[in-house]
């Protein structure tokens, strides 16, 4: 965690609205993203990541490190993602974050799968609220959920979707980046 930790102190801040966005090669792959880096950030899910079936992730950012954990853990990985495909079981998501709004589309989970949520940024909670309970409707069995940076309310989110998040990194974000 010191090199995620070091980099997020040393990442430019811009803003959009009122929104204090850091921009970050793990939470925007600007400028680029290190192996060694991604490789920490893996590290450390995978060390407290539960047995599952399958890592899911939200299309974009979370897909570096779901790639990283498929390759650590041998665990496949499904992308949950921005555009529609209408295959059969195709679930729609509406989710509404602290910059946009839009739909998301899960395929690929059935009802009983046992599978472990990572995403790259928590914020306001709203993609991450929109999947658990869309996912909680398929009937999937969310085993954990793993995020790399934590710059939102917490406790709150948790307490609307009734599950434990577990964060490598918390920050608050004002003129610059603070590690909590």
């Amino acid at each position: 965690m010191k090199k995620l930790a070091e980099s997020l102190k040393n990442a430019p801040i811009v803003k959009k609205g009122e929104y204090n966005y850091v921009v970050h090669p793990i939470t925007d792959g600007i400028p680029y993203i290190e192996a060694d880096l991604l490789n920490e950030v893996a590290d450390e899910i995978a060390k407290k990541m539960p047995k599952c079936d399958r890592i899911v992730t939200m299309e974009a950012m979370g897909i570096p490190i779901a790639s990283a954990l498929c390759l650590k853990t041998g665990i496949p990985f499904t992308i949950i993602r921005k555009r529609k495909y209408g295959l059969p079981g195709e679930k729609e998501v509406f989710q509404e974050t602290g910059y946009g709004k839009g739909n998301l589309y899960i395929n690929g989970i059935k009802k009983g799968d046992e599978i472990v949520i990572v995403d790259d940024v928590l914020s306001t909670g709203g993609t991450l609220i929109s999947v658990v309970e869309a996912l909680e409707e398929i009937g999937a069995i969310i085993k954990g959920i793993f995020i790399a940076v934590n710059k939102g309310n917490k406790s709150v989110i948790e307490n609307k979707i009734r599950k434990e998040i577990k964060t490598i990194v918390d920050i608050k974000v004002d003129n610059e980046v603070k590690i909590l």
